[in-house]
């Protein structure tokens, strides 16, 4: 039985899983009662797999590999959960790889992909496509296309899920994450793009999962799409006085325009001006009405307190970068109005 006691048990793959976003549904899934494996190259980083989960290695672009490594494994799962495809060749070559052996084939997409900026707040799911700013969201769309179209002419059992900033307590959402909280605590100002009013939603992982996981093997999923996204939408100046707050000093917030920020350094253009500078409020009642307990628990007011003492609990962690120090400082250094 999974945790809302509806649906039997079933085998799940997960592409990844030990990310900021899967490794909260890998635990998630197995606390439901699931068969859970998880294919990845079986690299140890900052979060391990849970006990119960079961090991897969094998590269996902090394299709040889893949293909061996999932024979081994027994070949054919109720869901595969694919959270490591960025490309429309990433996505075609799972389509071929699972299809007729996969009961719902859940994709990883974004809510950046939807229109920017937004013409009408709540975002839906309806909400128009369109991101003229940044390619990980046109590669995203892409691939939903690719998606949507082997559903209609093929059956291919798809299920597209769109997460919007989803954290946990190693990350922070804001431009310089450490390096903010490094300028905060010396006493230095710190950047905030726009005006600080643009309201953000962030989702912390633990509550993405109970959305997600009640998606795993849900009938009415299978040819649909839902974002993720919580509840909960801070403005920026909020989401840096609560780090601030957590880091134990009150910020010095300067506003600079994101258009400013993204000319002085483009490398930053297609996250700020294609997702951070518009206000993104969204409509959870298409998830909520399949997976009813999902809801927002953990607001960033409490997210910020889990990640500073994460971080003061690693200190190896705590790295100042200094090129987005330096762009910080040349930033200030502009003329302002």
């Amino acid at each position: 039985m999974s945790l809302n006691g509806q649906m039997t048990a079933k085998r799940i793959l997960f592409i990844g899983g030990t990310g900021i976003i899967s490794s909260e549904s890998v635990s998630r899934a197995l606390d439901a009662g699931h068969d859970v494996s998880v294919l990845n190259r079986g690299t140890t980083g900052i979060r391990s797999l849970p006990d119960g989960a079961r090991s897969i290695v094998a590269d996902i672009t090394d299709p040889d590999a893949t293909r061996s490594a999932l024979d081994a494994a027994g070949g054919d799962f109720d869901v595969v959960a694919d959270f490591l495809s960025f490309t429309p060749e990433h996505v075609q070559a799972n389509v071929d790889r699972f299809d007729g052996r996969v009961g719902q084939y859940v994709f990883i997409s974004s809510a950046s992909a939807y229109q920017k900026p937004p013409a009408r707040l709540p975002v839906i799911e309806s909400t128009p496509l369109r991101n003229p700013h940044w390619q990980y969201s046109r590669d995203k769309i892409a691939c939903e296309d690719l998606l949507v179209a082997a559903y209609r002419e093929r059956e291919f059992p798809a299920t597209i899920v769109r997460p919007s900033h989803t954290y946990d307590r190693t990350l922070l959402p804001t431009l310089g994450q450490w390096t903010d909280v490094a300028r905060m605590r010396a006493g230095k100002p710190v950047v905030v793009h726009g005006d600080g009013t643009t309201q953000w939603t962030l989702t912390h992982s633990r509550d993405f999962a109970v959305a997600f996981v009640g998606l795993l093997g849900h009938p009415a999923a299978v040819g649909d799409v839902f974002h993720i996204t919580g509840d909960h939408a801070p403005t920026w100046d909020q989401i840096y006085r609560w780090i601030g707050a957590a880091a134990g000093v009150e910020p010095e917030l300067v506003h600079v325009a994101s258009d400013t920020i993204a000319a002085v350094e483009p490398s930053w253009a297609g996250g700020l001006l294609g997702d951070r500078t518009h206000s993104m409020v969204f409509d959870n009642s298409k998830v909520k009405a399949l997976v009813p307990e999902f809801r927002t628990t953990v607001t960033f007011d409490r997210g910020a307190e889990e990640i500073i003492d994460w971080y003061d609990a690693h200190p190896e962690r705590q790295i100042v970068d200094e090129e987005a120090d330096a762009v910080f400082e040349r930033l200030l250094a502009l003329p302002r109005s």
